[in-house]
């Protein structure tokens, strides 16, 4: 069964960091991309992505508002995928899911707030 466990949101004043991270279990890690997608408060149930690792070659990917300030990676021995978020602004306020297609994690509240 796979399984995807989102941790490390909270809430943070603006300009701050936060670092999430995915623990994956279930299937073959070194074999899949891993996404983050988030669903901002308001927005249904649309998720917006963010950000994607390659499993081949480490190539990243980054939605243009978090280009600069977001850095995901992975480490294939843990079987972890996190998201260094810096520079945090509050319209990044969402639920970020982990995600290898087409299985997504719980979610993890992340709250950006003066």
């Amino acid at each position: 069964e796979v399984q995807l466990v989102e941790s490390g949101g909270g809430l943070v004043q603006p300009g701050g960091s936060l670092r999430l991270s995915c623990a994956a279990s279930g299937f073959n890690f070194d074999d899949y991309a891993i996404g983050w997608f988030r669903r901002a408060p308001g927005k249904g149930t649309e998720r917006e992505g963010v950000s994607c690792i390659s499993n081949m070659n480490g190539g990243t990917y980054y939605e243009d508002s978090v280009k600069g300030r977001f850095t995901i990676s992975r480490d294939n021995a843990k079987n972890t995928v996190s998201l260094q978020m810096n520079s945090l602004k509050p319209e990044d306020t969402a639920v970020y899911y982990c995600n290898v297609d087409p299985h997504w994690g719980q979610g993890t509240q992340v709250t950006v707030s003066s």
